[in-house]
């Protein structure tokens, strides 16, 4: 009944595909979009049931972007705490405590840390309430790995599914796996120092040519009317709009760097 109700709580309150958001989480970002969105259309097309249309778009668009970013934060978040994890563990380990022990150790330390409810302990109670249930910790560890999507924990679960019952090296493992996640956490740190200052001209980049639409539309004393008010504006509007909305999407893509 233990091993069940652990499964219950694995596979609903820890599946980290989904967004951990409620509905009034999105209220926010849903507003930011649509706001965004009709002040954009509104700049290109002056035409306020286009721009509230597509604003409402670009609400709903944001809604699910926001979800997307949620998942990866969490995630981001599980990979750290599993870092703390392994260095809490290896600290149990090399006093000559058994992998059980450890995890049980580990769970005491991150609780000063982390809060009851967070993802890592909650984590642990289902690994040992497993184990404590004849269910192995490598299918345990499998199973959190399966269902976090992140390669670090699903390198160590394979590994340690290896030498699982076969080797006194699961110290050595643990310790290798932390140093392996320090290592590309610390260039991952690096990189995005790096791109701080190429993500902030990028979005002045974006951001200026609808500043300056915006002002010779509304100071330029009727020199962009032609574009508003011709076929062969609306196009050329249209053709503007898709290049700004491609180079965005570029732009994230291209900073969005992933070891």
């Amino acid at each position: 009944m233990e091993t069940t109700k652990s499964e219950m709580v694995s596979n609903a309150a820890n599946d980290y595909s989904k967004s951990p958001c409620t509905v009034f989480d999105y209220v926010l970002p849903c507003l930011a979009g649509a706001f965004a969105g009709f002040i954009i259309l509104f700049i290109f097309y002056r035409i306020i049931t286009l721009s509230v249309i597509g604003g409402l778009v670009f609400g709903l668009i944001s809604i699910f972007v926001y979800a997307r970013n949620a998942v990866q934060k969490r995630r981001q978040k599980l990979r750290l705490q599993f870092f703390d994890l392994l260095e809490a563990m290896s600290v149990a380990m090399r006093a000559g405590n058994t992998i059980l022990i450890s995890l049980q150790s580990a769970k005491a330390d991150l609780m000063l840390i982390y809060a009851q409810d967070s993802d890592i302990i909650t984590e642990l109670d289902i690994i040992i309430g497993r184990f404590n249930n004849a269910v192995p910790l490598s299918e345990a560890f499998s199973d959190l790995a399966q269902r976090s999507g992140l390669e670090d924990i699903t390198s160590f679960a394979a590994i340690y599914a290896t030498i699982e019952g076969k080797s006194g090296r699961a110290d050595e493992i643990v310790r290798e796996t932390q140093q392996i996640i320090s290592d590309k956490m610390e260039i991952e740190m690096e990189i995005d120092t790096l791109m701080t200052a190429a993500k902030t001209e990028v979005s002045i980049m974006l951001v200026m040519p609808l500043i300056i639409l915006g002002i010779i539309g509304y100071a330029g004393a009727g020199f962009m009317d032609a574009i508003y008010t011709s076929g062969v504006g609306r196009v050329v509007s249209t053709g503007g709009l898709i290049v700004l909305i491609v180079s965005y999407i570029l732009a994230r893509k291209f900073s969005n760097v992933k070891l």
